[in-house]
């Protein structure tokens, strides 16, 4: 039985293409938000539904309605980056 495994003697031209991405990936595929240390929190009467906050997300973790407002957070999805916070004029998000 031979083992076909990969060391200083395998030529490149049988190794595996690395680092190629194929699709789009984020949270939504996956349940990542249990490791989370801090988390977001949306303060809907301070929100001016600026649309500031969803487009920066890495992992479109702040869900937007069919009338284009945005609605609270998938923690799901969520790993508590803090960027929707930073970017937030208003103050309607805050880490927590």
């Amino acid at each position: 039985m031979t083992e076909d495994r990969i060391n200083k003697d395998t030529p490149y031209q049988d190794l595996t293409i690395g680092g190629n991405i194929y699709e789009a990936g984020n949270a939504k595929e996956f349940k990542t938000g249990d490791w989370r240390s801090i988390k977001p929190v949306w303060k809907p009467d301070l929100c001016k539904q600026c649309g500031l906050c969803f487009p920066v997300c890495p992992d479109d973790a702040i869900p937007v309605n069919k009338e284009c407002k945005r609605e609270d957070f998938d923690y799901d999805a969520c790993k508590g980056c803090g960027v929707c916070a930073k970017v937030c004029p208003f103050k309607a998000i805050v880490m927590e």
